[in-house]
Parts: C-alpha cells; sequence; structure tokens
C-alpha cells in the first residue's frame, strides 16, 4: 500500500508539473496584478507555438507600467518568431519614449531583425559615444610629415540604422578628410598653429551621410611631427640620377673600350698584311734575278738608295740632348 501510495503521490506531482509547465498559472497571475489582460488559453498556446510566455508577459508588463499601449502580444509573438530579440526591442520603445526620441514599434523591429543593438541605439542617441581614430599620417606641402589622433563624437541616427554604414565607414571619412586637410596646408607649421582648421574643414565635407551616425565634432586630440618625406624624395631622386649617369658613363667607357679593341685588331690586321706583303718582295727580287729583269748592279743602285734615304731621315730626327 505504501508503495502504491508513493507511485500515486509521485504521478500526480508529474501531472501537475505539465500542468504548471503548459499553463503557467503563477505567470498569468502576474500579467493580471500588473494590469496586462492575457488569457491562460493564450498562455498555453504559446507553449504550443514554442513560444516562451516568460520573455512574452514580461516584455507586455514593461511596456504597460512604462505607458507604451500600442504594444500587442501577437506583434511580440511574430518578432520573436522572426528570430527578434524581444526584451532588446521592448527596453529600446521604453528609453525611447523616456528619451523624447521618435521610435516606432516597426522600426524597432526592423532594426533589431538587421542585426544592430537597438537598445544601445537608443543609448548613444541620448548619451553621444567618443571614437578614437588610429593615427592618420599625412604630409604638407612643404614636404613634413604629420601624425594626426583624433576623437569623433558621434550620435546614433536611429532613422539610418537600417541600411546605414557603420563605425569603420566614419573613421575612414574621418582618416581622408584629415589627409586631406593636411595635405592642402603650405605648411606644416600652419597645421600646428591652428590644428581646429582641420576639425572645421573635415565637418564642412558631411562625412555622416549614409551612415548610422550623426557627427557632433571633430576634435584633434594629438599632432606629431614625422619625417621629412620632401627631403627624403629629394635624395632618392639624386640618388637615381646618380645611378643613371654612372650607368650611362659606364655604357660610354665600354663603347670606347669596344671601339679600342676594334682599332687595335684593325692595326693588327694591317700590320699583318704588311708583313705578308714584305715576305713576297724577297720573292719577286729573286724571280726578278732569275728572269734577267733585275740585274747586280740595279739592286745595289736600290741598296745605295735605301741606305742613303736612312741616313737623311736620321738626319732629319732631332737629336736627343744630352743629360746634365
Amino acid at each position: 500500500m505504501i508503495a502504491v501510495g508513493l507511485l500515486l503521490a509521485f504521478g500526480i506531482i508529474i501531472i501537475l508539473a505539465i500542468f504548471f509547465y503548459f499553463v503557467p498559472f503563477l505567470l498569468w497571475i502576474s500579467a493580471q496584478v500588473s494590469g496586462v489582460r492575457i488569457s491562460l488559453i493564450q498562455l498555453f498556446l504559446m507553449r504550443i507555438r514554442k513560444v516562451p510566455p516568460q520573455i512574452i508577459v514580461r516584455g507586455m508588463i514593461e511596456a504597460h507600467k512604462a505607458g507604451l499601449k500600442n504594444i500587442t502580444r501577437d506583434e511580440l509573438e511574430a518578432h520573436y518568431l522572426a528570430g527578434g530579440h524581444v526584451e532588446r526591442v521592448v527596453h529600446a520603445l521604453v528609453s525611447a519614449s523616456k528619451a523624447n526620441i521618435e521610435l516606432g514599434f516597426q522600426m524597432a523591429t526592423a532594426i533589431d531583425l538587421a542585426g544592430r543593438d537597438v537598445f544601445e541605439a537608443v543609448q548613444m542617441s541620448v548619451n553621444p559615444k567618443v571614437i578614437d581614430t588610429p593615427p592618420v599620417t599625412a604630409v604638407a606641402k612643404d614636404g613634413i610629415q604629420l601624425i594626426a589622433k583624433a576623437r569623433v563624437t558621434v550620435r546614433a541616427n536611429i532613422r539610418q540604422l537600417v541600411g546605414g554604414a557603420g563605425e569603420d565607414t566614419v573613421l575612414a571619412r574621418v582618416g581622408e578628410g584629415i589627409v586631406s586637410s593636411i595635405g592642402s596646408s603650405e605648411s606644416h607649421k600652419q597645421v600646428l598653429e591652428n590644428p581646429d582648421s582641420i576639425s572645421k574643414l573635415v565637418l564642412k565635407k558631411g562625412l555622416d551621410s549614409g551612415t548610422a551616425f550623426e557627427i557632433l565634432s571633430i576634435d584633434i586630440a594629438d599632432i606629431d611631427i614625422g619625417k621629412n618625406i620632401g627631403a627624403t624624395l629629394q635624395m632618392d631622386q639624386a640618388q637615381a640620377d646618380k645611378n643613371i649617369a654612372q650607368a650611362k658613363a659606364e655604357e660610354r667607357r665600354a663603347m670606347a673600350i669596344a671601339l679600342e679593341q676594334e682599332m687595335k685588331a684593325k692595326a693588327q690586321e694591317a700590320r699583318a698584311k704588311v708583313i705578308e706583303a714584305e715576305a713576297e718582295v724577297p720573292k719577286a727580287m729573286a724571280e726578278a734575278f732569275r728572269s734577267g729583269n733585275l740585274g747586280i748592279m740595279d739592286y745595289y743602285r736600290m741598296k745605295n738608295v735605301e741606305a742613303d734615304t736612312a741616313m737623311r731621315e736620321s738626319i732629319a730626327k732631332p737629336s736627343a740632348k744630352p743629360e746634365k
């Protein structure tokens, strides 16, 4: 009998647990006490539709207490089934209502389903966010490199959160504006004397167009002097010109050497031809002796002429001065 009683008690507990799971009676009482009208049948059907009743009921209670009467149970359930964050949307709507920010339920759910934190966006609209830019390097017209850091104060633009660009786009545009402002300055000293001129010029460009933020201010936090890019470029150009001149000189030297070698080869070829021609002279003289065209006396006269010519040439040459 005791075992049967225990089994019966255990079965009753299981039945009650299943009943209160599908029919959250305590949650229904909490909703009724808070002034939210919802039936037990609707809570039961939420379980069937695999929608957590706690999330929907808590959202409805929060919206009711904040005075948001236009939020219905069906809308919250539909947003949950679409993959949205019900609690985050309700928090955002309550915060926007208290801060007098115009934000409807449809807009809030669209922002949430787009993957953005709508509650954080409302907070950023009330309390602007400061974004520190990475170091931006730019060169003034005098060739001096400047490294600037800026702080951008932005406020969320609720209407542009869906489809608007994010923080990375804002930082990229601010960096581009800083580079353009410094690059248009005549001297780096002018930038150091008036850093606020950069902020004014950048703000005039409307960098927040098409983004999810509204730029309130751009403040230059720090400017450091970098390298003398102009001098470096001039040195590099001079070195390049030097290398080109050396290459051209080397080319001319190589051509001169080649020309000299060519002339030497031609001279050697000419000497070879002379030697070859001189080698034919004795043969011709021997042939003349054999044929009788040249006699002994003619040969001696020719030798005398050669000797006389050599003597005249030696006399015509200036004699070297004796060493003292």
